[in-house]
C-alpha cells in the first residue's frame, strides 16, 4: 500500500476525564497515516481516484473539536473511523497527542497509536 501523511493536525477539544479538561479545553495534536493503492489516481491524474487530504485534515479538526470524551483512546477511533468512509483508504494509523495532558511530573507528550483498517 501507498501511504499519505498528514503530521501535526491542531484542534482544541474538550477531552479528559477531569472537570478542568471538559471546561477549559486544551490542545491535540494528530497524526495520520493513510494507506492507500495511489495507482489509479497516478495514472489518471485524477484526484477523485485518491483521497483528499485537505478534507481529511478539516474532518479530523471537526472530530477533535466535536463531542467530549473521557479518552485519548476513544478519540483516535473516532478519527480512524471517520478516515475509513473514505473509499480510498484501506487502512489508517493514528496518533493522538495530548502535550497538556494533567500529569503531574515533567513529561514531553502522551501519546496513543492505532491502526485500523476496513473490516
Amino acid at each position: 500500500m501507498d501511504r499519505v501523511a498528514l503530521r501535526g493536525l491542531k484542534a482544541r477539544g474538550h477531552h479528559g476525564v477531569f472537570p478542568r479538561e471538559r471546561e477549559e479545553g486544551q490542545t491535540f495534536i494528530v497524526d495520520l497515516v493513510l494507506h492507500i493503492d495511489a495507482r489509479p489516481a497516478a495514472a489518471e491524474d485524477d484526484l477523485a481516484k485518491t483521497v483528499h487530504y485537505g478534507v481529511v485534515a478539516e474532518e479530523v479538526v471537526d472530530v477533535v473539536q466535536g463531542e467530549p470524551v473521557d479518552l485519548i483512546e476513544t478519540l483516535a477511533e473516532r478519527i480512524a473511523q471517520q478516515c475509513l468512509k473514505h473509499e480510498a483508504v484501506a487502512q489508517v494509523e493514528v496518533v493522538v497527542h495530548k502535550p497538556d495532558a494533567p500529569i503531574t511530573v515533567p513529561f514531553d507528550d502522551v501519546t496513543i497509536t492505532i491502526t485500523r483498517s476496513r473490516a
